[in-house]
């Protein structure tokens, strides 16, 4: 299992797509690199870019983090680059912007893909000379300033379509890090799960809530498309409702509760029938990993979770079959 700790978070899991992000982290942290942090909302992308910082040489100095989804187009170029006594209605003094304020330091820009075009060029001077010139100012001054910048979108493919510069793309692009999706690193789970539960007892001085194995089927199969954020909020929700209890099928939320086709999971019957005329179970078993490597592109991870094994019993049954990968 890795386990890091960024601030009062923590940040754990053993799955191997989610340890190769952090070893990756890891290396590229002591250095000055730029880095690109993808994966869906809710996944931890600031938590992991905070970790970088906080292993890298700068980590006395300034973090800024700035949510580019927030910056209004008109104001954007000053809140980042400062703007001269005068340059537009309103500027009274002369002010720094944030990119000024995090020199020697890291500048973390989340939701890059809504930073508007008409700035994108600025940042990429900023990225390969430290250059920067704020509104109204004739002078050009340099920052020692790190860059990590954070997305939830394709920025390739917004890059193809017109929507974003392909050339600050490739430019954002040189260490490229992308966390996984809860749904897809469903071995830490439980793990998970533990944690997120045993905080709100320790925060709260009561008894943790604990799962038993027929809500932990059912939550395997839940997708989590809120990612860890869902998960934090969830463990946090039950964990205070059931304190010192065991959290049953019927206390799950009814989104969890549905199966992926949209109707209430059978948890008294069996989900196959045994035809009348038997069948050859072992040609089944080969047919069916076929199927799970098939739809997974390979991956034999999300492959076991799919067929509910666990990595080393999938890959014992693959060996025993002679499937090739």
């Amino acid at each position: 299992m890795v386990k890091i700790m960024v601030e009062q978070e923590q940040f754990l899991g053993e799955s191997p797509e989610f340890t190769a992000v952090l070893r990756a982290a890891a290396l590229v942290a002591p250095t000055d690199a730029t880095v690109l942090v993808s994966g869906e909302s809710g996944t931890g992308k600031e938590l992991l870019s905070r970790y970088i910082h906080r292993n890298s040489r700068r980590n006395r100095e300034p973090w800024v983090t700035i949510n580019c989804a927030a910056l209004p187009e008109s104001l954007a170029e000053s809140e980042l680059f400062g703007h001269a006594k005068g340059a537009f209605t309103g500027a009274a003094i002369n002010k720094k912007g944030w990119v000024q304020v995090a020199d020697g330091g890291t500048l973390f820009l989340d939701e890059i893909s809504e930073l508007p075009l008409s700035i994108q060029a600025k940042l990429l001077r900023l990225l390969e000379s430290g250059d920067c010139q704020g509104v109204g100012h004739s002078r050009i001054t340099r920052v020692n300033v790190r860059v990590i910048a954070a997305t939830n979108k394709n920025l390739f493919d917004l890059a193809k379509k017109g929507l974003f510069r392909e050339d600050l793309f490739y430019r954002l692009n040189i260490v490229p890090l992308e966390l996984p999706p809860l749904r897809e690193r469903l071995d830490d789970l439980s793990l998970l799960m533990q944690s997120f539960l045993t905080a709100v007892a320790n925060k709260n001085s009561f008894s943790p809530a604990y799962f038993p194995k027929s809500t932990m089927a059912v939550l395997n199969r839940y997708s989590w498309p809120g990612n860890i954020r869902e998960l934090r909020n969830f463990c946090e929700r039950v964990g205070i409702l059931h304190a010192g209890s065991e959290i049953e099928v019927a206390n799950l939320p009814w989104e969890m509760q549905q199966d992926n086709s949209g109707g209430a999971l059978d948890t008294i019957g069996g989900m196959f029938t045994l035809p009348n005329e038997g069948l050859d179970f072992l040609q089944m078993e080969r047919d069916l990993i076929g199927q799970a490597l098939q739809r997974t592109n390979g991956n034999k991870s999300r492959a076991a979770r799919l067929l509910g094994f666990s990595r080393d019993t999938f890959l014992y049954r693959i060996k025993k079959f002679s499937i090739l990968t």
